[in-house]
């Protein structure tokens, strides 16, 4: 699994704002966040759950309410994917992947024998394995 997962893995906390994820996402170009709180995983943001997460008309002047205007200040903890499904460092790709489609999850953090987080594994990182090609990134 250290081979094909991502080591480098951006975390926020629960009370984070969801703008700060936002921004994560648009500086980094990436699609998960993992929520940790004193070096355990509460749970996983991707881009999408922020896609659903804020208003459609913010930034639409002619539409934007004052409850729209809220939606950037809600915290990771109301957004997030509580009940992550990990997978242990010293399991084959083949049972992530098998993992990430029962559990309908597109990444699952990557956890040593003490839990602790050293990694996510994503469908992308996936492919790129199977394509044989490298996302470069560490």
């Amino acid at each position: 699994m250290g081979e094909v997962m991502t080591a480098r893995v951006h975390t926020l906390g629960p009370d984070d704002f969801l703008f700060r994820a936002v921004r994560l996402f648009e500086r980094e170009h990436f699609h998960h966040v993992v929520i940790l709180e004193d070096g355990k995983i509460l749970g996983v943001i991707s881009d999408r759950d922020i896609l659903k997460a804020l208003s459609p008309f913010l930034g639409q002047s002619m539409m934007e309410r004052p409850q729209d205007l809220a939606t950037p200040r809600r915290r990771l903890h109301q957004v997030m994917s509580r009940k992550p499904v990990t997978i242990h460092v010293d399991q084959s790709t083949a049972d992530a992947a098998t993992r990430m489609l029962d559990q309908h999850v597109s990444c699952l953090p990557v956890v040593d024998d003490a839990g602790a987080m050293v990694g996510i594994l994503s469908m992308r990182d996936l492919i790129a394995q199977i394509a044989g090609t490298s996302l470069g990134r560490t």
